[in-house]
């Protein structure tokens, strides 16, 4: 790794915050004060921090449980989510008995077993550019939990709004990513991302897989990011950016630089209230409507009860209609809809001739955005058959199907 970056600096609590610790804070965080570079000072300054996540899940996880240890006084937790047990390979800070139940009142629980001292702000909500600002005001951390790209947009911009450092991580399969964008002393998320990737082109883990232990290697080092913005004295990654692959072993860093033409952060930025994110990242399908739009969708489409009552019903794929899978191959080996004819999303223009344009064809994906853009690729190359979404796709189809 190299050392070049911002030099040491100061911690993110105001001196006035501090409060002396108790014999029993003394006593359950003495590991933390006998480190040198922390003291007692720097464990005043943890129990006086304000810490906000941005999602209690893979990265979320680790970050709370370690953050909640080192003695952090307020831990927000934002995220609108259900527990799953798909998660569970990665998801360590909720448990068997608790799939189905809220991410925030699972999360609120793990953190108050482990620690009792930390208060707990839990918000069941979406983040949206109407709330977002709200939310996030008033921490002096805020750690990017996040595994979408609307949403990565939406936290950066308002906390470069707000003056809030943000803790960016990122993992896939086993590679994962570290960073500090505080756009006061930096580059923010936009600098390093001016445009979000085509929809579709980057998998998701649901869709792409990840390592389980992945998450947790990075989302511990976001929490460290965290302690050493609060502590102070320390080297955050401001202006860096840690790479490692687990599988391999190897890491690196890369310098990253503020970009004065960012549209946020910049010397004349262009952007300076929140936007509509969804249709800024494109991840709302082309006709569809969004949240303050009025008119119907242009794209056919069908529920997964829907297409499970046709198929009850005696219609099945193959008989009067097509059942196209546009997901990668290693994906339809976990699950399939029987009869599905498969066909990854980069190939469907090219084998659309395997298709019958006097049948209709309902497509389908993980959850429903690659199955939009291969309806969109297939009818700008000229496809006259009727093409149907399976709205949420193979989540849903899977949830539709319990009992």
């Amino acid at each position: 790794m190299g050392s070049s970056g911002p030099a040491p600096s100061g911690s993110v609590i105001p001196e006035d915050r501090l409060r002396p610790l108790s014999a029993a804070d003394r006593r359950r965080y003495s590991r933390n004060i006998l480190v040198p570079e922390v003291g007692f000072v720097g464990q005043q300054r943890l129990r006086a921090a304000r810490v906000m996540l941005v999602g209690a899940g893979a990265l979320g996880s680790p970050a709370a449980l370690y953050l909640a240890a080192a003695g952090v006084g307020c831990l927000g937790i934002v995220d609108d989510d259900v527990v799953d047990v798909t998660n569970l390979q990665r998801q360590v800070l909720h448990t068997t008995p608790e799939a189905g139940q809220a991410k925030v009142d699972s999360a609120r629980r793990a953190v108050e077993a482990l620690n009792p001292d930390v208060e707990v702000v839990a918000h069941r909500v979406a983040l949206t550019s109407e709330n977002a600002l709200d939310a996030l005001a008033g921490w002096d951390v805020v750690i990017d939990g996040t595994d979408n790209f609307p949403t990565r947009y939406l936290v950066n911009d308002a906390c470069v709004m707000l003056g809030v450092p943000l803790v960016h991580g990122a993992v896939f399969r086993s590679d994962g990513q570290v960073t500090v964008f505080d756009a006061r002393r930096g580059p923010c998320y936009r600098c390093v991302h001016p445009m979000p990737p085509e929809p579709g082109t980057v998998p998701t883990c649901a869709e792409g897989g990840v390592l389980g232990v992945m998450p947790g290697i990075i989302g511990t080092m976001q929490a460290t990011e965290a302690l050493k913005l609060i502590i102070g004295g320390a080297r955050p990654l401001v202006g860096r950016m840690v790479l490692l692959n687990a599988w391999s072993g190897r890491g690196g860093e890369l310098p990253v630089d503020k970009n004065p033409a960012c549209p946020v952060c910049g010397d004349n930025p262009s952007i300076t209230e929140l936007i509509d994110y969804e249709a800024f990242c494109g991840t709302r399908p082309s006709g569809a409507e969004s949240e303050t739009d009025r008119g119907e969708s242009t794209m056919d489409e069908i529920t997964a009860a829907d297409l499970r009552r046709r198929i009850a019903a005696g219609h099945d794929p193959g008989s009067t209609y097509t059942l196209l899978d546009v997901r990668e191959p290693n994906e339809v080996e976990l699950d399939a809809i029987d009869g599905s004819l498969r066909i990854p999303l980069g190939e469907v223009v090219d084998r659309m001739g395997e298709l019958d344009p006097s049948r209709e064809t309902v497509v389908h994906c993980a959850v429903g955005v690659r199955s939009a853009r291969a309806i969109e690729a297939l009818t700008a190359a000229g496809y006259t058959g009727t093409l149907t979404n399976l709205v949420g796709g193979m989540r849903a189809w899977n949830e539709s199907g319990i009992t």
